[in-house]
């Protein structure tokens, strides 16, 4: 009991008790918030430019369509009934192409 009180005097063992939550707290944001999201923002953008005229995709809003020219920022998408929209290469969420040439996972009975 007394070595406690003498160390809570000190302040040495304080800082010490303050500092390591801190730190495992900043670890767990690290691995759990901030590293998923630059993975998948690495591989957003690698799906990206891995496009090319021709792939269906499939926008953020829900939009399906096939890319019938690229510009530097932009996509030009031929949806249904030969109607042409401009999107921004961020409105991408996924290659449908690729997507559909997956074999889908069977479900277990």
């Amino acid at each position: 009991m007394t070595s406690t009180v003498i160390l809570q005097a000190a302040g040495g063992s304080s800082m010490l008790s303050t500092l390591v939550p801190m730190v495992l707290i900043m670890v767990v944001f690290y691995f759990f918030m901030i590293r998923p999201q630059v993975k998948k923002a690495k591989d957003h953008k690698k799906l990206v430019a891995d496009l090319k005229k021709g792939d269906k995709i499939v926008t953020t809003a829900g939009i399906h369509g096939r890319i019938v020219d690229m510009n530097e920022t932009t996509f030009l998408i031929e949806v249904e009934g030969g109607t042409k929209i401009r999107f921004d290469k961020t409105a991408i969420s996924l290659d449908a192409t690729k997507a559909s040439a997956a074999p889908a996972a069977l479900p277990k009975a």
